[in-house]
Parts: C-alpha cells; structure tokens; sequence
C-alpha cells in the first residue's frame, strides 16, 4: 500500500469515526407515549395560568392556519431554508400531542426534541422556550391538554436535503443552544428579572426584534438589535432604537396593552397579535416586560436631521398633502387619528420595509377589537408614487438621512400583496 493510499485510508477512517460520533451525540430516545390526560387531571388555576402563558407565547397565533382551528397547527413559516409548517398541538392522541407526557413536553419546550425523539426545527422557538421553568411548563402542558382535540395533520415541510433530515439539528444546537432555565440576575430587582423571563422565554421577543446569521440564528451580540418577520421589520429595541422620543417603561407597557401610544404609534403586522395577546394577561406581567425592555433601550437622545434639498420632492409633497395630511396633520388622536409622523418609527426607522406595507395594506385592527384604521391604496399609487411618497414623509416629516433601498422593497411588499 502506497503512503498516499494509507494518508486516504486513514482519513476515511477518521471521517467515519467522526460521522458516527456524531449520529451517536445526536441520537435522542422517544418518550414512551401515555393515554391522553383527563381535562379534571388538572386544577383550574394552573390551567387559567397556562392560558396566561400561552398568550405572552403568541402560540395560538403561529399554531393556527389561516382558517383554522385553533392550536391545530398548518400555519406556513418562510425562512431562508424553505417553508416549515406548524405542528398540531391539540391534545389529539393520533395527529396532535394528546399522548405526550409531561416529561415529553418539557423536553420539547427545554430541547427542541419531541417525543420520538426527533430534533426539532428553530422555527419552533425552542432556543427562548428553554428558559421556562417547570412550574410554568407543566401550567402550559395543563392548558394545551385542555383544549379542544383536533384531527388534522399539517403539510409536510418543504426543505431541501440535506436540511430535511432532522438529526443535523443537533449540530446547530451544538453552536446555538444554551439550555435553560432562566437564571435570576442578582443586579435587578425582582420587576426586572420577571420582565427579562418573559420576555427572553415565553415572550421570545428577540426571535423577531435580533437580527441572525447565515445559519439562521440570533447574533447575541445584537440581542434586540432589529430583525425580520414574516415580511415586516422588527425595529431595534435596544440603543440602537431609532424612535425619535425614547420609549419609557410607561410607554411601552400602553403600547404592549393596547396596541397603540399617541407618541410611538400603532402595532401592525406580526406586532398586533403580540399586543392583542397581551392585552389579556396580568398586568403586572405586561409591566414587567415593559420595565426590562425599557432598560435594554435606555434614555439616549435620538438626533433629528434635515437633509439639504429634502423638500424638493413636489410628487410626494402633492400626494401627502391629498390623501394623508388630513388624517396625520389633523386634531383627532390616536387609536382613531392618525400619529403625527415625526415621531412614528416606521418613518424615523432603520428599513422602509413598514412603512411601504401600511400605505399598500392600510390598518384595520384585530378581529373583535377597537384599533387603529387606514385604507390601504395599493390599488392607487404606482411604484413611483409609492417611492415619492415614502422618500417625501422620511425626509421631510422623519427629518432622516434618505433610505438607500425604497425601490426595491416597494417591489418586495408589492409582490406580497399579490400573493
């Protein structure tokens, strides 16, 4: 055998041993399965909890399709990998989670591994679940096995190979997991360490608002430092916030409540079911959540710039002043009025990105509730009206250095509403 040959045996040697070292590390063994717990195995304060807590989660929002039942899962995620479809999370016994455990549950919740021991994609939030304690996974695990079963399987994920095969989900664990639970910080009171449990575990908050790597997770040296969801850009929440006035704890516990403050604006998009939730959970969590974020912001002044020429734009000074100035120059206040714009951080923000979805989609608020409302006019600007528009209200009314890429995600948001 030549030295070249034996250098190839060995490696192969090598790049099996390695191989099998990992399968073996990534190997996890499926929970046996139970009868389905009967709805009086619980008592009604730890259900009501897990209500609670299943509302700071959003898990009905992600968990139900569109016209679905409710927690039956199908609901389309979109990621840089392909689509991953939520999970039926009904106690049913055959296509939901009616036989899991307890035990079952919290391995999900605390590992992203369900109970036959299947890693589970991020998508599912696994690595902020992981901070819940047991006391509030056995809540959640009591409200979820209390619902309403649903038969119903959900589509199967549309990923490419090698990302369909779920056990290399153990490698990015490996890198990107640190397992629960939350910790206390012993430099905050007790309001703060609640505030920062909700809102890093159940309320999962930086999934949205930090920004991600290639391998599609969070970059936690920039937690809270802006990020993308379902088409609409989560602002920074952290110094780097580009609201114009400094949001306060008091302001943002009204804005999280009711989905609106007169001097930040209305929640739209994904951040309007997140407000709806919360407007049915103690306050004195919403408080808490307020309380921390508010820190992670701080009280910096925000600089407020007037670009040279910013008033030149005569199309979309023409179009702001016929269909906008009425509304958002007028006297009548929020939730019914429109924010005065120069405050408004989808006008003063990092990305267009919000801003162009509510000219084309417009406002309408949550089913059942009072909100905030806008026509959208899709169907009556152009692109190039729309960019006009856009670039007049940043320069003129945000008083801000010009966006770079208006053309481009007016084509992107153009393209979503005619999906």
């Amino acid at each position: 055998m030549t030295v070249t040959r034996r250098w190839v045996v060995r490696l192969l040697w090598i790049l099996g041993a390695l191989v099998l070292g990992f399968v073996i590390y990534a190997w996890r063994s499926p929970i046996a399965p139970v009868d389905p717990p009967a709805a009086g195995t619980f008592d009604m304060a730890t259900i009501q909890r897990g209500a609670q807590l299943a509302a700071l989660g959003d898990c009905a929002t992600c968990h139900t399709a569109s016209g679905g039942e409710t927690f039956a899962g199908g609901r389309a995620v979109a990621t840089p990998f392909g689509t991953i479809y939520s999970t039926n999370i009904t106690p049913d016994p055959s296509s939901g989670i009616g036989r899991w455990s307890q035990e079952a549950f919290q391995r999900a919740m605390r590992e992203g591994v369900n109970r036959a021991g299947d890693h589970l994609y991020p998508a599912f939030p696994y690595d902020h679940f992981t901070l819940v304690d047991d006391r509030d996974n056995a809540a959640l695990y009591a409200f979820i096995m209390t619902r309403q079963p649903v038969q119903g399987r959900t589509p199967d994920n549309q990923l490419s190979f090698p990302l369909n095969m779920r056990f290399i989900i153990a490698g990015w664990k490996l890198f990107f997991l640190r397992k629960g639970p939350y910790e206390q910080d012993s430099n905050h009171n007790a309001e703060w360490n609640r505030g920062a449990y909700l809102a890093n575990g159940i309320g999962h908050c930086g999934a949205c608002h930090t920004p991600r790597n290639s391998l599609g997770a969070e970059i936690r040296s920039q937690h809270f430092g802006g990020g993308e969801a379902e088409g609409w850009h989560a602002y920074a929440i952290n110094a780097d916030s580009r609201a114009l006035e400094a949001w306060k704890a008091e302001d943002l516990h009204m804005y999280l409540s009711n989905g609106w403050h007169d001097r930040h604006g209305d929640a739209h998009g994904p951040m309007a079911a997140v407000s709806q939730n919360l407007s049915s959970v103690p306050d004195a969590d919403v408080k808490a959540i307020a309380s921390y974020v508010a820190t992670v912001i701080g009280n910096q002044p925000r600089e407020k710039i007037r670009p040279e020429g910013a008033s030149g734009n005569d199309t979309g000074a023409a179009i702001y002043a016929a269909a906008c100035a009425s509304c958002h120059d007028g006297s009548r206040p929020l939730p019914f009025g429109g924010v005065k714009l120069m405050l408004s951080t989808a006008v003063t923000g990092e990305s267009a990105t919000n801003l162009i979805n509510v000219v084309l989609e417009g406002l309408r608020p949550p089913e059942g509730t009072t909100g905030a409302i806008m026509p959208g006019f899709s169907s009556t600007l152009t692109d190039g009206q729309l960019e006009s528009l856009v670039a007049y209200i940043r320069s003129n009314l945000g008083s801000q250095l010009p966006w770079t890429d208006i053309e481009s995600s007016v084509r992107e948001a153009r393209s979503r509403t005619h999906d």
